[in-house]
């Protein structure tokens, strides 16, 4: 009987070290850049500059631009982020339970992109894809406001919609072009 009590007192304490391990682990640390990623594109950037069509300004459409991926195993949909990381990761586009994987420049409804229109000089604007094994009831970011902490916000998504890759792709665009 003594034997069965250690090893039952040592396995419960294995266990309590191993999930608890674990558990902090994961909580306490995120990053975008260790996910799975997989290739996202635009027809809409050349040589690392978005297509003045994109922007909201005073030559642009403030129009979505195209994107393109290959379906990732695993994902039962996508959520879309554009974010200009020169001004604080002001967000652009917040689009949730989206399906297919060719977007038709365009694509994206008013109400949940607008298209850049940095006040002066060059901005960098990256747009990622995160491919989520179940729908997200609610992702986080403020739409056409700062999000300082975009991590936070992917990091939201994964505990809430559990992200399986991410694509990405980024250029820059400049005031006046």
């Amino acid at each position: 009987m003594k034997i069965k009590a250690t090893t039952i007192l040592c396995l419960t304490g294995i266990f309590f070290i191993m999930t608890s391990c674990g558990k902090t682990e994961s909580a306490d640390t995120f990053d975008i850049g260790a996910l799975t990623s997989f290739e996202l594109t635009s027809s809409d950037l050349h040589d690392g500059v978005w297509d003045t069509i994109i922007t909201n300004t005073d030559n642009g459409s403030n129009v979505s631009p195209q994107l393109s991926w290959e379906p990732v195993k695993g994902a039962d949909s996508y959520v879309i982020y554009m974010i200009d990381t020169s001004a604080g990761n002001w967000l652009h586009w917040k689009s949730n339970g989206v399906t297919e994987t060719e977007l038709p420049q365009g694509w994206a409804p008013a109400g949940e992109y607008i298209g850049p229109y940095p006040p002066g000089g060059t901005h960098d604007y990256e747009v990622y894809v995160f491919a989520v094994e179940k729908p997200a009831t609610e992702i986080g970011g403020e739409f056409d406001a700062e999000n300082k902490d975009f991590e936070a916000v992917a990091k939201q998504l994964d505990e809430d919609g559990h992200i399986v890759g991410c694509g990405r792709v980024a250029g820059s665009y400049t005031k006046g072009d």
